[in-house]
C-alpha cells in the first residue's frame, strides 16, 4: 500500500506519497493562510484530488504533519502559529473534507520520527530512545520511544522550547518570559546581537562576523544551549539527539555546546550522547507524516 503524507506548513503545503520506499510523487502548493481556515482545508483537499488524478489512484489514508497540536482532550488545535488553526477541530474536518481516516502529528514529531527511522537514526540502529530538536526560527522537539511518537498526556511531549530559560528574560507569545525559543532561536539572536552593536543581521553573517558582538552573541548561543540539552538529557536520557532547523547548522553546538551540556549534566561532566545533524532536510516533516499509520 502506499502511503501519503502532507505536511501543512505557514506558507506552503505538501503532499508525498511514497511507494514502497520510494517517492513516487511531491508536489506543494500555497497554504494561503491570509484566506482562513476554511480555505486552508480546501487548499489541501485541491491538493490531495491533483496527486490522486496525476497517479490515478485514490489514498486510503494520510498523515499530516502540522503546526502545533491536537489536544488530546478538546480534539482541537493548539498552540499553532499559523493562527486560524487554533480551536479547530482540524482532524475531525480532514476526515469529513477527504472521506478517509487521517493522523495528526505536530511538524517537530514528524521531524523526529522520520529522521529516527528515515533518516539520522539509521546510523544508530541500536537508538531506542531519539530526541528531535527544532532550533530555527521556533524551538521545539519531538521524542520517539522505538518506532512512535511519545505525545503526551497533554499533547505537549518533546515541547521544550518553552520551558523558562532565562530569568526574566524576552516576552514570548505563550504568555511566559525568557522561554528557550526567546533565547536561542534564530530570530531571539539577530535581536540579542542587534541590542548590543546597533546592526541588523541575519544569524548567518553573526556566525560569521567575527566581531565583539558576534562573539557575545555566539557564547550566549552555546551556554544557553548547554543549560537546554542539558536539561533534555537528566530528564529523558535519549540514546541519540538530532538537531533541525536553521541554528542547528551552526558546526559550533557539536564542539564547544557539547562542552557546555557536560557543565550542567547531572552526571560528572560525562556525556556520551550521540548530538547529530539531519539528513532529510526539509522533507523530514512530510515523510514523519507518511509513517504516521505504520
Amino acid at each position: 500500500m502506499k502511503n501519503w503524507g502532507v505536511d501543512l506548513g505557514g506558507t506552503k503545503i505538501e503532499c508525498v506519497v511514497i511507494d514502497d520506499g520510494k517517492v513516487l510523487i511531491r508536489k506543494r502548493i500555497p497554504t494561503e493562510a491570509d484566506q482562513g481556515y476554511n480555505h486552508i482545508i480546501g487548499q489541501i483537499k485541491k491538493l490531495i484530488t491533483s496527486i490522486a488524478t496525476e497517479i490515478n489512484e485514490q489514498p486510503t489514508q494520510i498523515g499530516f504533519a502540522t503546526p502545533g497540536v491536537l489536544d488530546p482532550g478538546s480534539q482541537t488545535m493548539k498552540n499553532s502559529n499559523t493562527v486560524c488553526l487554533n480551536g479547530q477541530p482540524l482532524e475531525k474536518d480532514l476526515k469529513e473534507a477527504l472521506g478517509i481516516p487521517v493522523r495528526l502529528a505536530n511538524d517537530a514529531n514528524c521531524f523526529a520520527l522520520a529522521e529516527k527511522l528515515m533518516g539520522a537514526g539509521k546510523q544508530f540502529p541500536s537508538a531506542q530512545v531519539v530526541f528531535g530538536i527544532i532550533m530555527g526560527t521556533g524551538v521545539g522537539g519531538g521524542l520517539i520511544v522505538g518506532d512512535k511518537i511519545i505525545g503526551g498526556r497533554h499533547g505537549i511531549g518533546g515541547e521544550w522550547g518553552h520551558n523558562e530559560l532565562e530569568y526574566n528574560g524576552d516576552d514570548c507569545y505563550c504568555g511566559k518570559k525568557g522561554c528557550t525559543e526567546q533565547v536561542i532561536s534564530g530570530p531571539a539572536l539577530e535581536r540579542y546581537y542587534h541590542r548590543l552593536s546597533g546592526e541588523k543581521k541575519s544569524l548567518k553573517e553573526i556566525a560569521q562576523q567575527g566581531d565583539v558582538y558576534a562573539e557575545k552573541t555566539m557564547d550566549r548561543l552555546l551556554e544557553y544551549y548547554g543549560k537546554g540539552v542539558s536539561s533534555l538529557i537528566n530528564v529523558i536520557d535519549p540514546d541519540l539527539i538530532i538537531i533541525g532547523g536553521g541554528v542547528g547548522n551552526i558546526d559550533l553546538l557539536y564542539t564547544d555546546g557539547y562542552e557546555r551540556i557536560k557543565k550542567y549534566i547531572f552526571n560528572k561532566g560525562v556525556v556520551t550522547t550521540p548530538i547529530v545533524k539531519p539528513v532529510l532536510g526539509d522533507s523530514a516533516g512530510v515523510f514523519g507524516a507518511t509513517l504516521l499509520f505504520n
